[in-house]
């Protein structure tokens, strides 16, 4: 199944199904009124929401309309948590290198995470207002998972069997911000802005082989101001999302609606590009003796979608925004 967002004047938003091609919705009406209310009581609602969206693949489900993604918020605008990994080692090893930290202990081993704001998500064409181009304004393409209720200590076969949907994430950052609160001890804060999402959230069964090992094997894209800038693949995640979810279980439980990340999409080897700048940046120093790349000034854009190994696009819709000063 494939769900979305529309702004409706509440703080969740409605409920759509959307299509399998992307191309029509209908608004759940009477059986979710927003996803989180879904996620909330999925076994409940689940044989009634799969119900509705093959109706609506068969063109019978009536109210149906044309899907807009323009206007759709986040597919949730809010959620009970928001925890971001670092699941690619190619990633985390080029950014110690950038702030010239000392690596991280039992990186390959245990997973690294931190935890977000989850209460203003963005959605996939929102502009991001920002406070200043000095801050090192970037973008990081991910994929991550919601989940539903998942119990303290679950193991990961078990929390993978948790996970109810897929997404595709643009993870904003201020990089000039983040080596302080690194070396704090405390963790990310300013340095994390909103983060954004693609329209769509699909269950797993809809990347059919794209699903496998608990990973995403889709190419993920990056555009910024129309010029290519990575297409790194989601398969070589070093722990898959089964393994960040119990790590995020292991002394607390998870409530439904929980959103996991699982940090940059990286690739080594480099000949897939990159999905954030700082990344980039750090490879022109290591080969070329300085950072060439700037990062975003207002008015910049960055585009962001999936894409299966055919070429098709992939389930999520596309990622879409400009930066703007806040307050302009």
């Amino acid at each position: 199944m494939k769900f979305a967002t529309q702004a409706d004047g509440t703080p969740d938003g409605r409920l759509m199904v959307v299509s399998r091609d992307g191309r029509s919705a209908v608004p759940a009406t009477g059986i979710a009124a927003s996803l989180i209310d879904a996620l909330q009581r999925w076994d409940a609602v689940q044989p009634r929401l799969q119900a509705l969206y093959e109706q609506l693949n068969a063109g019978t489900a009536a109210g149906a309309l044309p899907f807009d993604a323009a206007p759709c918020l986040a597919p949730l605008p809010r959620s009970p948590q928001w925890l971001d990994g670092s699941a690619f080692l190619n990633h985390g090893r080029l950014m110690e290198r950038a702030f010239n930290s000392p690596p991280i202990p039992q990186f390959d081993t245990v997973p690294v995470m931190y935890q977000g704001a989850s209460d203003d998500f963005l959605g996939c064409q929102a502009d991001v207002p920002l406070p200043r181009e000095a801050d090192g304004i970037d973008f990081e393409g991910e994929f991550g998972v919601v989940t539903g209720p998942v119990p303290m200590g679950a193991s990961a076969d078990a929390a993978l069997g948790c996970i109810r949907l897929v997404v595709q994430i643009n993870d904003w950052s201020l990089r000039a911000l983040g080596p302080r609160e690194m070396q704090s001890g405390f963790g990310f804060l300013q340095a994390k802005p909103s983060t954004a999402f693609a329209p769509i959230a699909v269950t797993p069964d809809e990347l059919g082989d794209a699903w496998a090992g608990g990973r995403v094997h889709l190419a993920l894209h990056v555009q910024w101001n129309g010029q290519r800038f990575g297409e790194p693949n989601g398969r070589e995640m070093n722990f898959h999302f089964g393994e960040l979810v119990a790590h995020a279980a292991h002394t607390r439980r998870l409530s439904a609606g929980t959103i996991v990340g699982s940090g940059t999409v990286s690739n080594a080897g480099g000949a897939a590009g990159s999905a954030c700048i700082a990344e980039r940046r750090v490879i022109e120093m290591l080969e070329q003796g300085a950072a060439k790349t700037g990062y975003m000034k207002f008015g910049d854009r960055v585009r962001m979608q999936a894409k299966f190994a055919d070429g098709r696009d992939g389930p999520f819709g596309v990622i879409d925004q400009r930066v703007v000063a806040a307050g302009g």
